[in-house]
């Protein structure tokens, strides 16, 4: 597996506590003072976008998981990532609710981790990310986990 020496997500490590944990910790920040609707750049998400993609994320890989334990040869289709900053108004959210939507996806996706057998962990899904390729579901955890870790950090950083 590989890192991230940008965040310092680690994929051998245990992910199924931490994730939750960052997430209780984007949460925070969401409740908290500042500017969360302001891009610092024009290419750069707000932290609230960021908040409202890290949610989206975390229910498009619970039904990608879900998918691939019911389904051999699973195909994951795109989740349109940057559309729906657009589409869904990302930016004009309530981060109270969005906090909230938040740590319901990621009790939601733990869930259905939680409930993977040994042989599920090693199903797979045609990924398209970085790169089409089959991952386990092991590799579907860990990379949701990392995305939630990278994503604090860049709310983080527009919030400095």
């Amino acid at each position: 597996m590989m890192d991230c020496d940008e965040c310092g997500f680690d994929y051998d490590s245990d992910v199924f506590p931490a994730m939750t944990d960052v997430v209780a910790d984007v949460a925070a920040v969401l409740r908290g003072p500042g500017d969360l609707r302001s891009r610092r750049e024009p290419a750069t998400w707000s932290p609230l976008e960021y908040a409202c993609h890290l949610r989206d994320v975390l229910l498009v890989q619970r039904e990608r998981v879900l998918a691939g334990r019911r389904t051999d040869g699973y195909e994951c289709q795109p989740m349109g990532r940057d559309e729906r900053v657009d589409h869904d108004g990302y930016a004009d959210q309530d981060p109270e609710a969005v906090a909230r939507q938040l740590t319901d996806a990621a009790l939601m996706f733990t869930t259905v981790l939680d409930r993977l057998s040994p042989a599920d962990w090693q199903r797979t899904i045609l990924y398209a990310y970085p790169s089409p390729e089959w991952r386990s579901l092991r590799w579907v955890e860990r990379h949701t986990a990392h995305e939630v870790r990278h994503h604090l950090l860049d709310i983080r950083r527009q919030l400095a």
